[in-house]
C-alpha cells in the first residue's frame, strides 16, 4: 500500500463530503440540528436528563450513521471496485482511505456537537485534555461503524438497499446505546452493543472522571470491538462483495 496513493484517496473522500450535498448533510448537518432538536427537547430537568447527558448520546447518534452512509459508499462503488485490477489503485489503499477518511469524519462531528451543544449551555468538568480524549476514543468506535457498513454493503447489490439494511444496526445501537432509558430487563441488551460502552466513555469524559478503571474498560471494549468489527467487515466484503 502506497502512502502517497492513500493520502491521494482520503483527499478525494473529505472533498466528496463538501461537494455531496447527500454526504454533508448526513455527516455534518445531520448531528447539527440532532443537538439543537434534542438538546431544547431533552435537556428538561423535569425528565429526569440534563443537558450534559444529552451530549454524549448525540456524539453516538452522529456516528453509528456512518454505518449507513458507508453502505451506500461501498455499494455504489462496487463497479470501480471491480475495475481495480485494471488500475493502480488497490483495494487495500481503497478500503484504508474510506477508513480515515470515516475517521476522520467522526472526529469532525464531535467538534460540530460540542460546539453548538456548548453555546447552548454545555458545560463539560473536562479540560482540553478530556476533549481530544473524546475524539480518540470517538474515532476508534467508528472503525465499527465503517465494519459495518462493509458487511452490510456486503449483501447489499444497490445503495438503496444498503440503507434500509443498515438500519439492522443502526435501530439497536440508537435504542440502547445512548441517552434513551434502559429499564432493567434490557440491561444485558444493551451491553452487547458497541455503542453502549462509547456512551458511557464519553459520559466520563465529560464528567471529569475519565482517569476512572471504568473508562479504561469501556476504551478496551470500543478498541477490541472495533478492530474485530472492521476486519470481519474487510474481509467478507473482499471476498463476497464485489461479485
Amino acid at each position: 500500500m502506497k502512502l502517497q496513493a492513500l493520502a491521494a484517496l482520503v483527499t478525494v473522500e473529505m472533498k466528496k463530503l463538501v461537494r455531496h450535498p447527500v454526504n454533508l448533510f448526513l455527516n455534518l448537518l445531520f448531528p447539527a440540528l440532532l443537538t439543537i432538536v434534542f438538546i431544547f427537547t431533552f435537556s428538561d430537568p423535569e425528565l429526569g436528563m440534563s443537558i450534559n447527558s444529552v451530549v454524549p448520546g448525540l456524539v453516538v447518534y452522529a456516528v453509528i450513521f456512518l454505518i449507513m452512509t458507508v453502505a451506500q459508499s461501498f455499494s455504489s462503488e462496487r463497479k470501480l471496485l471491480r475495475r481495480l485490477s485494471t488500475t493502480p489503485m488497490t483495494s487495500t489503499e481503497f478500503i484504508g482511505s474510506q477508513i480515515i477518511s470515516n475517521m476522520v469524519i467522526a472526529m469532525v462531528q464531535v467538534v460540530v456537537v460540542i460546539i453548538l451543544a456548548y453555546l447552548l449551555g454545555f458545560r463539560p468538568e473536562s479540560s482540553l485534555g478530556g476533549i481530544l480524549l473524546a475524539l480518540l476514543i470517538t474515532a476508534i468506535f467508528a472503525l465499527s461503524s465503517v465494519g459495518l457498513g462493509l458487511i452490510t454493503a456486503t449483501v447489499s447489490k444497490r445503495p438503496e438497499t444498503g440503507t434500509g439494511l443498515s438500519f439492522l444496526f443502526i435501530l439497536p445501537q440508537m435504542f440502547f446505546g445512548t441517552f434513551i432509558p434502559v429499564s432493567s430487563s434490557t440491561q444485558n441488551i444493551a451491553k452487547l452493543v458497541p455503542s453502549h460502552y462509547l456512551f458511557d466513555g464519553l459520559q466520563l469524559i465529560f464528567q471529569g472522571n475519565w482517569m476512572s478503571i471504568d473508562f479504561f474498560f469501556d476504551l478496551a471494549i470500543i478498541s477490541i470491538v472495533s478492530v474485530l468489527i472492521i476486519v470481519l467487515g474487510i474481509i467478507l466484503f473482499e471476498k463476497y462483495g464485489n461479485i
